[in-house]
Order: C-alpha cells, then structure tokens, then sequence
C-alpha cells in the first residue's frame, strides 16, 4: 500500500482526541477561549513540580564532556539503574538496570516493544474502551489488534481475553489506571489474567506477551495502589513514561522495564536496542534521561486533579450526566444519558448515539470525545486537567445541553 494511502487510511479512521481538540481550538477563536468549555484532550496543565525545574537547570548548565552526546541505543547505564530501582519499587520483584531500556516517551516505547515481538499477522489483544492510539502501533509492525470487551464494571473480563487467544496471540495489552475510564485493574484480577495466560502458553506453546502500559501510575485517589504486573505474569514487559507523573509530556522521556523472569530476557532487551535505533529513535533524549534519573521519587500534586474531579462529579451530578468513578487518571468515562427533553434529535442509525450527543455539547461550546473513538459507543470521556474554575464555569452549560437533549 503506498505510504500516502496508509495515511489517508489512518486519518479517517484516526484520533477523535485530536479532531475534537482541533475543533476545540477554532470555537475558541470564533467565540473566547474563556466561553469555550474545552475537555477533549489530555494534556497535563500542572507545572511540572519544583524539584524539576532545579534539577533541569543545574544539569542544563553544567559543563561535562558527553553530555549531549550519543550514548548506546538503551540509555545512560546510570540511568538505566534508577528506572530499575523504580520498577523494582512499583512492581514488587528485582531488576537491574540491564534489563531497562529508555525510550521516547510511553508512545514510542509501545512502539520499540511491538517491533520487537511483533511477526506479521501476529495478534494482539486489546480490552476495551482502549486508547485508540493501540491500534496504528500495532498495524505499524504487521500485527493485528483483536478488541475484547471489558466487565459491565471495566474491571478486565478475564473470561472474554482468554477466549480471544489463538496460537496467533502475541501479546495482551493492559492500561492501568485506565485512559478513558479512570479503572485500576485489582491485584486479584491481574493474577488471574497471569493464570490464563500460563493456561494458554502451556497448552499451544507459545506464552503471549503480557504488556503493562503505565503512565498514570502515580495518579491514584483516595491512597489507592496499582498492583504489580511484572511479579505477576513471567512474560510481562512494562512501558512507562513520566508525560503523566511529572508533567513532561513535550519532553518524550520514558523507560521499558523487561520482567525478571521473562524467558528470552537477554534477546529482548537486544532486540529492543534494535528497535529503538531502526524506528529512528536512536536513544531516548540525553538532558531529559540525565534529569528523570533524579526525580523518580517526585511527582505532581495529584490533590489537585482529586479536586477537579470531585467539581466536575457535581457538575454532572446536577445535569443529570451518569458517569464511572474514577479510581486514577483524570478523565470521567459518562454515559450518554436517555433523551429526557426538547424536541427529539433525528435517529440516525449511520452515527453512533455517542457522537450525536457530543455534537449536541459542541452546540453548547463543549468540547468532549466520544465513546467510540476508544471503541466503545454510548460514552464519552472528559479529561479535567483543566483549571477548575473551567470545569464549575461549565455548570451551566451541561444544564443548558440537558434541558433540550
């Protein structure tokens, strides 16, 4: 397929992030961006916090030959040891710096992984809601993603990904806290996915890949904890980066982290370096590695995203607007409420309800992304890492938007 129609390809059936926030961005000039109520997109707007900004100048002005030089395609080896030493933390087993290799963010590690373990029609498993993002980094390297449906709760349904493993399965991919729904998978969940995996490799021979993308690890509420997936499941591989945790999402800094007891632990980790020079990466920035390196234990003030999910709970609240509880993130997964009043909107069988009602908060200046653009019709997410004062402004909109849906 020529290049020019894989990306016409990708573009229609592309990111409704993206498109809502682009048209979020024209309603702005055309009415004030302080009349527009624009929650489409997931762009932190916390500063990154002070101990970064001390840490980027002092190594910013430094004066050390090599600083900025090339270093081998995994990254800085002491970097690499303190990205160990953080996962080792976080997931409950012990790595060595050996086994991490750093990687342009959490989009490019998913990226470098699937290269590596992907052969062409190999499968990929997907539950969903997922971010839609998955699906064009799968078909990047020949593979095809199979979406399973999650729990009426959005807890992982275990039942349903085992019954979509083939001997084709390469990999499973698992996002927690989950973008769109706010969900952290419980430990108990997670061990039994490790089960079924096990169940499946023992009966084709072939273990599929159990892949944990986690760049909202540290964005829990109410002291929840995110259960470990590397000393779960001994073919795990997480993918991380600090876009999230640290506010640093134009800086591209992430890490993939190889579980311990992974069987060919030594091959992936070369073939990872490989991908990560062959995709054109070539290593993970140098200033931003050099500074992650000491912030591992920093993070932003996630009190203050509670406190804009608790304003935007009673914004919907009061409209009327049912939504998932978020457990981490900063996103409301809401679901389409019934048609109550005003005039009733013309069936349209060609566009999913979900669009009809986020087209129906656009008319009302709101901006939000449907359901279906993370595979799952009859939601729609809002992202609040907005100021809350956009968030209790927009009370009267969602209101308005009620009364003649």
């Amino acid at each position: 397929m020529p290049i020019a129609d894989a990306v016409k390809k990708a573009q229609e059936s592309g990111s409704w992030i993206r498109k809502m926030f682009e048209e979020g961005a024209a309603l702005k000039k055309q009415y004030g961006a302080d009349r527009v109520y624009d929650f489409s997109i997931g762009n932190p707007d916390i500063e990154p916090p002070p101990a970064f900004h001390r840490t980027l100048v002092q190594l910013a002005t430094e004066d050390a030959p090599g600083s900025h030089g090339y270093m081998a395609n995994v990254g800085f080896t002491e970097v690499r040891e303190a990205m160990a030493q953080k996962a080792s933390r976080d997931h409950q087993v012990q790595i060595d710096g050996s086994h991490v290799v750093m990687c342009v963010g959490a989009a490019g590690g998913l990226n470098v992984v699937l290269k590596a373990i992907l052969n062409a029609g190999d499968e990929v498993v997907v539950p969903t809601p997922y971010f839609v993002e998955y699906g064009s980094y799968i078909s990047n390297h020949g593979g095809k993603m199979v979406l399973v449906p999650s729990a009426p709760d959005f807890d992982l349904d275990v039942g349903a990904i085992t019954a979509a493993l083939t001997e084709k399965t390469a990999a499973v991919i698992i996002n927690s806290p989950h973008n769109p729904t706010g969900r952290i998978y419980p430990g108990r969940t997670i061990q039994a996915l490790a089960e079924a995996l096990r169940r499946h490799g023992a009966q084709t021979g072939r273990y599929p890949y159990l892949i944990a993308d986690e760049p909202y690890r540290e964005i829990v509420y109410e002291h929840r904890q995110v259960a470990p997936v590397l000393s779960a499941y001994e073919e795990s591989i997480l993918v991380t980066s600090f876009s999230k945790t640290l506010s640093l999402p134009g800086e591209r800094i992430g890490y993939i982290a190889v579980g311990p007891r992974l069987s060919n632990k030594q091959e992936m980790v070369g073939a990872l370096a490989y991908a990560t020079r062959v995709l054109g990466f070539v290593n993970a920035p140098a200033l931003m590695q050099r500074v992650v390196a000491q912030l591992t234990d920093a993070q932003v003030d996630v009190s203050i995203y509670a406190r804009r999910r608790d304003a935007f709970k009673e914004v919907l609240d009061k409209a009327g607007i049912p939504y998932v509880e978020p457990e981490g993130a900063f996103y409301l997964f809401c679901q389409v409420p019934a048609r109550r009043h005003g005039p009733a909107v013309a069936a349209d069988s060609a566009t999913p309800i979900d669009v009809q009602f986020v087209n129906h908060l656009k008319d009302h200046l709101i901006l939000a992304v449907p359901g279906t653009g993370f595979g799952d019709s009859g939601y729609f997410r809002l992202a609040y890492c907005v100021d809350e004062s956009i968030i209790r402004n927009s009370a009267g909109a969602f209101q308005k938007a009620m009364e003649s849906w």
